[in-house]
């Protein structure tokens, strides 16, 4: 190898290591800041290729993906100083990496207990301002989102955002899940109660109404049976005249032979009255003819 050909290797070869230490890249899924002696001097976050001051400069890579903390459940307190055991998970992301540099030292760890202790507080605050049936179920889609704008304020301070914030699970502690259990048992006991009142109260108006209509039905068929009846009797009577009109003697034979039909027309029936009695006027005519 001639003298000129080592030398030329030697630069490229010196070119190389001064751009392996004075170059260095940002891909799309990371953000960086440039340290020169302590100091921050340059924040990137646009992807590309950057350079540095070697041995004096040195570069702090972060993520720009979303990341997960999921601490242990926490104990808080109601409204109704009820104690509840709560775990949840909060998902953020580092939206300035000089900010984050400065207030963590760039560690995810530190960063991740600052953020835990912001979201314990914020959960402690926003539970203690409900009920335990508003934080388990009525208002429990409420309550995430106003914790998670009671902690985005402060974790700003940090350089992040708080992308989404979960309860997994809300558990009552062991101590007052008795009293409780034993609060909504009473609480069910006086809802069916009053159920149950309301329920005897409609049915006996409506056997009242039942009855008072009943009343009013028969009142009403018994009228008009009496008219019907009155009807039948009058038109009876009225045949009646007219037939005795047209041959009252007839009339009073046929009378005289049903008096007779009726009582004397069943064995062992005893009439005991004198044979010139009128009863038997038409039995002596028939005798005598």
């Amino acid at each position: 190898m001639s003298s000129g050909a080592f030398r030329i290797l030697v630069i490229g070869g010196i070119v190389i290591v001064l751009a392996g230490l004075t170059l260095f890249t940002v891909n799309e899924r990371d953000q960086a800041i440039k340290i020169r002696l302590g100091e921050v001097v340059e924040s990137y976050e646009e992807p590309g290729l950057k350079w540095k001051i070697p041995l004096i400069d040195t570069v702090r890579k972060f993520p720009k993906q979303i990341l997960t903390i999921s601490d242990r459940p926490e104990r808080v307190f109601t409204a109704e100083k009820r104690a509840l055991r709560v775990d949840f998970f909060v998902k953020y992301r580092i939206v300035n990496a000089l900010r984050f540099y400065t207030s963590t030292g760039g560690s995810r760890i530190a960063a991740d207990q600052r953020l835990s202790e912001i979201i314990k507080n914020a959960v402690v605050t926003e539970f203690g301002k409900r009920t335990v049936a508003e934080a388990i179920s009525v208002e429990r889609a409420d309550l995430m989102r106003d914790m998670l704008v009671t902690a985005a304020a402060t974790a700003q301070d940090l350089g992040v955002e708080l992308v989404d914030f979960r309860v997994k699970q809300v558990e009552l502690m062991d101590n007052v899940k008795n009293a409780v259990y034993a609060q909504m048992s009473a609480e069910r006991a006086r809802i069916a109660e009053e159920l149950r009142s309301e329920g005897e109260a409609a049915a006996e108006k409506i056997r009242a109404e039942a009855d008072r209509e009943k009343t009013i039905i028969l009142a009403d068929a018994r009228r008009e049976s009496e008219m019907i009846r009155g009807r039948g009797d009058a038109r009876s009577a009225e045949i009646y005249a007219n037939a005795y009109n047209q041959n009252p003697e007839f009339y009073a034979f046929y009378r005289s032979i049903e008096a007779y039909k009726s009582s004397m027309g069943n064995a062992g029936d005893i009439l005991v009255m004198g044979p010139d009695n009128e009863f038997f006027r038409y039995l002596n005519r028939s005798r005598t003819d």
